[in-house]
């Protein structure tokens, strides 16, 4: 289990503080050909913020090598807003008063339709916690239903158990997304006072849950804004590199997700700047070459462009974070969240054009291209 790795993470953070980091340590971090714990630390240190675009650099050097010029495309479809939960950060906080709904499975499936229309052929499927109202056997009757119209689909849900995992995987699941949302496991529990999720562990081991049961992808992330922002990131980063040592076979993944609007009146304790965001991101890259990493449109339109050349692999496009609303008018009352990034998929799809990137409208790891590009960006390949 990633816990019973600790030993390497918490011997960085107690001997490295990250004030005391000096500019020779960032020059020798990156003159490295392949980094240690050690490195990613240092990277996301103080001192290297003078460095970002050195780090930028070899991102982009580093993307080309390992994925080429292309950007893969999602859809996020949320089947359910029902939840069990108290996180203290999240609409779809038990307490709040928001309107509840379920898509059936044949709603799920207008739904998909719909999506599939714009081309995407991945599609992330969602709910809130409630395994009453969302169980397994409901996520496996809506998979059924939209795997013809896809040729990839992933989940974000509640932890579940490895032989759940499993199942859904025969059913036609490929991915799954699980943000730990905070690592610090002090702060975890003040944000997280009630419900299942409050089990720390159960949450911090479902990824690797998901491995053993034959998943093909995983993505993890951190919500940035509610714990220090350089921990956070190398924890995610670490538990990433756990992943990718004990199941090389597992396409490992990051996402950046920042805090945005909703209903309620928690504030982030922790805001992370545009600045610190592009550090994590080239942090993460330069740390694990081979690992996808995700912008969605919790991000501005201007910012997701421009981070684009920097190491990002996947961006949805065309989101909506309310329960239906692809075939009729959504609900804004009842999302998780507000977007910032409005634009439709052909939209982004335009955009990727106009950059000069390829936009992969079904599974992006069977349509990576090769690293004849380097030169063109006047990177030297690292």
């Amino acid at each position: 289990m990633f816990y019973g790795d600790s030993g390497t993470w918490r011997r960085v953070l107690e001997r490295h503080p990250a004030e005391e980091i000096s500019a020779l340590q960032v020059r020798r971090s990156l003159a490295k050909g392949s980094l240690e714990a050690e490195d990613l630390w240092i990277l996301l240190s103080p001192a290297a913020g003078r460095f970002l675009e050195e780090m930028a650099c070899r991102a982009r050097s580093l993307t080309l090598r390992h994925f080429g010029r292309s950007v893969s495309l999602f859809v996020p479809l949320y089947l359910a807003n029902y939840c069990t939960n108290q996180c203290v950060y999240c609409s779809f906080n038990t307490h709040n008063r928001i309107p509840r709904k379920r898509l059936s499975p044949a709603q799920a499936a207008a739904e998909g339709e719909a999506i599939a229309k714009t081309g995407i052929q991945h599609l992330l499927l969602l709910t809130g916690e409630s395994r009453t109202m969302s169980g397994p056997d409901y996520l496996q009757a809506c998979v059924r239903q939209l795997r013809p119209h896809f040729a990839s689909l992933g989940i974000e849900v509640y932890p579940l158990a490895e032989e759940e995992y499993r199942e859904l995987i025969l059913s036609g699941v490929d991915s799954l997304t699980m943000f730990q949302e905070v690592y610090d496991e002090r702060l975890y529990a003040e944000m997280h006072p009630g419900g299942p999720k409050a089990d720390y562990h159960y949450r911090l081991n479902a990824p690797e849950r998901a491995c053993r049961a034959g998943m093909a992808e995983v993505t993890l992330g951190a919500l940035l804004g509610l714990g220090d922002w350089r921990r956070e990131a190398f924890m995610t980063a670490w538990h990433g590199s756990y992943l990718q040592r004990h199941y090389p076979e597992v396409q490992v993944s990051f996402s950046l997700p920042r805090m945005r609007p909703h209903v309620g009146e928690f504030q982030p304790p922790s805001p992370v700047s545009d600045r610190s965001l592009v550090q994590i991101l080239l942090a993460y890259r330069l740390f694990l070459p081979r690992a996808g990493i995700t912008i969605s449109t919790r991000e501005k339109a201007s910012l997701r462009d421009a981070l684009v050349p920097l190491g990002i692999t996947r961006m949805s496009a065309g989101s909506l974070t309310s329960v239906g609303g692809y075939t009729g008018s959504p609900n804004p009352e009842s999302a998780q969240f507000e977007i910032a990034d409005e634009r439709s998929a052909a939209e982004i799809i335009a955009m990727l054009h106009r950059q000069g990137y390829q936009p992969v409208l079904c599974d992006w790891l069977n349509m990576r291209q090769g690293a004849g590009e380097l030169q063109k960006e006047g990177c030297s390949p690292c």
